[in-house]
C-alpha cells in the first residue's frame, strides 16, 4: 500500500489509456508522456501496461507501507529523496517498508512519473486504470490521506538507467486536414511557419496556443465529428489548441490538420510560455 502524505496540485493515476471506445464517446485517457511512464515501468521490472503515478508540476510525499522499487523519470524534479536521502531519477531506487519518498516540483518541464515495482492496482475500468479528468472514468486525481494498492513485482528491476533531452524549441509534425481547406492559403502557411506559445489555460485535455489568428475561408457552421488524438482544432478564435489524451471524441470546430503522437510527449512536457513551432509534412513522410 502507498500512501498519500502530499498529493500536490494535480496528481493522477495513468497508464497506457482505455483504446478501444472512441465510438462509445470515451476518450482514451493515459499518461500524457507515455514514453517516460513506459521508462519508469521498464526500469522496475513492470510490465507495459502497468499503472504508474503522474505528478503535474508541484511534486508529491508518499509513505510505502511495503519494501519495494520505484523509479521517477519525466520532467526533472528539484530533488527526490527516501527518509531525506537524496535519490536519483531515472533508476530503479530500492525504498524500505515506511519510507516516506518526496518528489520535489518540477524544475522543468510539467509531468514527472512514478512507477512503483508490481504498478498501481486500482480496479480498471474499461480495460485501464488511468484517470480521465474529461469525463470522471477511473479514479479521481489523488488527495492528501489517500491509500493505492499495489500489485505483487512481475519482474526484476533493470540495471541500467536513462536521461532525455528536449530542443530548446520543440517543433511539432503536423499533417493537414482533414478541414484545412475551411482556412485561407496564409492561414495554412502561418500554422507551419509562426512561433506559437503554450497557453495557460492548457490541461490533460488539450494544449492551448497563443500566437497569430489562423483565418477560415469557410464561415459555415462544422456538424460535430470525431476527433482524434492529436487534433489541432481552431476555435472562431482563430487561435489554435492541440488535443491531448483527455480530448472529447467529437468537436464542432474545424480541425487543421494533426500533430504525429510521437512527437505529443514533447507538447505535455512544454510549460505554459514555452515557444514552439510547428512543420507542416506530408502524411507519407510523418508516420514513417
Amino acid at each position: 500500500m502507498i500512501e498519500v502524505l502530499r498529493a500536490g496540485a494535480l496528481t493522477t493515476v495513468q497508464d497506457q489509456g482505455r483504446t478501444g471506445h472512441a465510438h462509445l464517446g470515451v476518450p482514451a485517457a493515459g499518461a500524457l508522456d507515455g514514453p517516460a511512464l513506459h521508462l519508469a515501468n521498464r526500469l522496475v521490472g513492470n510490465d507495459r501496461a502497468a499503472a504508474g503515478l503522474e505528478i503535474t508540476v508541484s511534486g508529491c510525499r508518499l509513505r510505502v507501507h511495503r519494501t519495494t522499487i520505484v523509479a521517477v523519470t519525466g520532467a526533472p524534479a528539484a530533488k527526490i529523496t527516501v527518509d531525506r536521502r537524496s535519490v536519483d531519477a531515472g533508476v530503479p531506487v530500492p525504498v524500505p517498508a515506511g519510507a516516506v519518498l518526496d518528489i520535489g516540483p518540477a524544475s522543468a518541464g510539467v509531468r514527472t512519473y512514478l512507477a512503483v515495482a508490481g504498478g498501481i492496482d486500482v480496479p480498471p475500468v474499461l480495460g485501464s486504470r488511468s484517470t480521465d479528468t474529461l469525463s470522471g472514468l477511473g479514479p479521481r486525481p489523488l488527495r492528501d490521506g489517500d491509500t493505492l494498492p499495489v500489485g505483487p513485482p512481475t519482474g526484476p528491476a533493470a540495471p541500467v538507467w536513462f536521461t532525455t533531452s528536449e530542443p530548446r524549441t520543440p517543433r511539432l509534425r503536423v499533417t493537414l486536414g482533414p478541414r484545412d481547406d475551411w482556412f485561407t492559403d496564409e492561414a495554412r502557411q502561418t500554422l507551419g511557419t509562426a512561433e506559437w506559445t503554450v497557453s495557460a489555460k492548457s490541461n490533460r485535455v488539450a494544449a492551448r496556443l497563443e500566437g497569430p489568428k489562423l483565418t477560415r475561408a469557410n464561415t459555415d457552421e462544422l456538424p460535430s465529428e470525431g476527433i482524434v488524438l492529436g487534433a489541432v482544432q481552431v476555435p472562431a478564435g482563430g487561435e489554435p489548441l492541440v488535443f491531448l489524451a483527455d480530448h472529447p471524441t467529437t468537436g464542432g470546430y474545424p480541425v487543421i490538420g494533426v500533430v504525429h503522437p510521437d512527437d505529443l510527449p514533447v507538447l505535455a512536457q512544454s510549460r505554459p510560455g514555452a515557444k514552439l513551432r510547428m512543420t507542416v509534412v506530408q502524411k507519407g513522410d510523418a508516420w514513417t
